[in-house]
């Protein structure tokens, strides 16, 4: 039976906990304990989090075997650990088949040196530090999770279902990590390729008016969604819905129509399942060499390296080199 420890530090965040249910609905999808959880810290005994709340643990040491090591971050940057505490986890580490950071979580795992000249994330808003912390780290701040051989790192604290969820997949196949994802009342894990963001979330506009008009661009991208389309929808001119939509937003509807298309090409290349002229033409950008353009000017690279970038964020190399 593998065992899973969950490593927690003071400030420790609850949400992140979330992630060891994957790996008990795992063991009743199995019907046996497949997996042994933990949750252990450098010090053993209680643990503070970042609610105020104590978290019972035990002694990492305590351990004789791990097979997967899991860091769990909280809502802040850590602190850097003491010198005698990095040398204990790097101990660990080297110990676990595979270890994981999640959310800032990943930045107990730079402090070792185990993400020197790999691909890492975490959450976006602290990418820009962790370069600046740990420059010798590849740091790609929008993904949902990244797995580099042995060693895994995810996004905010909720991507660490999705790694969580990549795990067993890994272990117990891809039909049984489908049954977890659906007791868990979550559709299948999103890919470690997939953003963190999402363009609606980013323009965030004001008036109900101008929200329904990027809903349901949205949701018809298939669609020409021309000015005039749109301002029908919401009952608006032309000019005045170009006007209020320019001001709210921050661009001209033709450009976020495009953010839209572009950013639903992306999670079908993440999805895998349809060809590019396929994608093109479910999201409005045509054909083949429209996507190909948007995607270059949007993200310095074509569809084709995205959709390899993507898989490797997902799935790593199948050889798990030593740490």
């Amino acid at each position: 039976m593998p065992d899973v420890a969950m490593l927690l530090f003071p400030g420790v965040q609850f949400m992140g906990l979330a992630a060891q249910t994957a790996f008990e609905i795992a063991n009743m999808a199995v019907g046996s304990p497949y997996y042994t959880l933990h949750l252990v810290s450098l010090t053993g005994g209680n643990v503070p989090s970042s609610m105020g709340f104590d978290i019972g643990t035990g002694h990492v040491d305590a351990l004789e075997a791990v097979d997967t090591l899991i860091l769990l971050g909280g809502v802040t940057v850590p602190q850097r650990l003491p010198t005698e505490q990095i040398a204990t986890l790097q101990h660990h580490m080297r110990r676990a088949r595979r270890v994981a950071g999640l959310c800032t979580g990943a930045f107990y795992l730079a402090q070792t040196g185990a993400l020197d000249g790999r691909r890492a994330t975490t959450h976006w808003l602290y990418a820009s530090r962790m370069r600046a912390d740990h420059p010798l780290v590849k740091v790609e701040e929008d993904r949902i999770f990244i797995n580099e051989g042995p060693v895994w790192t995810s996004a905010g604290l909720t991507a660490g279902l999705d790694l969580a969820l990549a795990l067993v997949e890994k272990d117990l196949g891809l039909e049984l990590s489908r049954t977890v994802a659906r007791r868990l009342v979550m559709s299948h894990r999103r890919t470690g390729g997939q953003s963190q963001h999402s363009e609606l979330l980013d323009l965030a506009p004001k008036s109900d008016r101008i929200q329904k008009a990027l809903v349901f661009a949205r949701c018809n991208l298939a669609n020409p969604l021309s000015v005039e389309e749109l301002a029908a929808v919401v009952n608006l001119s032309p000019r005045q819905f170009s006007r209020a939509f320019s001001a709210e937003t921050g661009q001209s509807p033709a450009k976020v129509v495009e953010r839209l298309r572009i950013e639903a090409a992306r999670l079908l290349i993440d999805e895998g399942r349809l060809s590019f002229d396929e994608i093109a033409q479910e999201t409005g950008l045509v054909d083949r060499r429209r996507l190909r353009e948007a995607f270059i000017r949007q993200y310095g690279q074509t569809p084709q390296g995205f959709r390899r970038l993507s898989r490797v964020g997902s799935h790593g190399g199948e050889k798990e080199q030593e740490l």
